[in-house]
């Protein structure tokens, strides 16, 4: 099993932290891979030098196989990253929680040794999950149409923008106000559900439209199948707009169209422990906690 390790340099850690994570790699015997912009990182901290032929770059298909697994250290923001660099390939991929609320990220940031073995021997389950395509008018084309969380159109200035909203050439809605969040199950709990959005199961084949700060207070979130088309009409009369893609932002047309549907690629989420999603969920969101005492 080959490791692709993948972090980002603002990520923060100590070089203790970094020595156990590349000790534990090495300790297994497994070949590994480490993106170009960490191994600065590594240097600063440690003092330790990464070879050349164990450095990928923004092409990953020379440090990809079918043996492969990637591991993202840090937090769902890292995770999104680095499905971003996969680019659709089929490679599992493993989150190590050095970040903060972590629904993706859902390996703890302790017992590496053991964490590692599994991954040697191969000893993970993985979950499929959906990814949004859009097109549309981008003023900037990204270099990837994917997105594992969610797809958001949102003003940029203090006016608002006007979205209206297809679903399979029906009109949904026109929504007035900070824009409309297009969401899978797994980003529904991330800025969906901020905005008001339901928790989806991730298993669930669904996609959610959830409006942001409507301007009409009756809106509210629709789920409606994953195999539905979704058309975004913006119209801007006092203020800027733009896109995102997960954590990419784009500056869009004005006006501009889009449409959003599920790809055909999925990416795997390896899951090397016995952790369900509503363990996550009872845990990450402090569910059944009492805090009055």
């Amino acid at each position: 099993m080959k490791i692709i390790l993948f972090s980002r340099p603002q990520v923060a850690r100590t070089a203790e932290e970094i020595r156990l994570l590349l000790d534990a790699i090495r300790r297994f015997g497994t070949e590994y891979a480490v993106n170009e912009e960490f191994v600065p990182v590594v240097r600063q901290l440690t003092g330790g030098e990464i070879s050349a032929e164990h450095i990928y770059g923004q092409r990953l298909a020379p440090a990809a196989s079918e043996q492969s697994i990637m591991v993202c250290y840090g937090g769902d923001g890292t995770l999104l990253e680095g499905v971003h660099r996969l680019g659709g390939a089929p490679v599992p991929v493993l989150g190590i929680n050095a970040g903060h609320l972590g629904f993706l990220t859902s390996a703890p940031n302790a017992g590496l040794d053991e964490l590692f073995r599994r991954i040697a021997a191969g000893e993970f389950a993985t979950e499929a999950r959906s990814l949004l395509s859009v097109t549309g008018d981008f003023a900037e084309q990204p270099d990837s149409h994917l997105a594992l969380n969610e797809f958001t159109v949102q003003r940029h200035g203090a006016g608002m923008i006007a979205v209206e909203t297809y679903v399979d050439n029906q009109m949904v809605a026109t929504y007035h106000g900070d824009g409309v969040i297009v969401s899978t199950p797994t980003g529904s709990t991330a800025y969906s559900l901020s905005a008001g959005g339901p928790v989806v199961v991730p298993a669930c084949r669904c996609l959610t439209i959830t409006p942001l700060a409507p301007h009409n207070l009756t809106m509210r979130p629709v789920v409606i199948p994953d195999d539905s088309i979704i058309s975004l009409r913006i119209r801007i009369r006092h203020s800027g707009a733009f896109v995102t893609l997960d954590n990419r932002t784009y500056p869009i047309s004005q006006p501009g169209d889009f449409t959003v549907r599920r790809a055909e690629e999925r990416i795997f989420l390896a899951v090397p422990h016995n952790i369900s999603f509503y363990d996550t969920l009872r845990d990450k969101m402090m569910w059944g906690i009492d805090i009055r005492s």
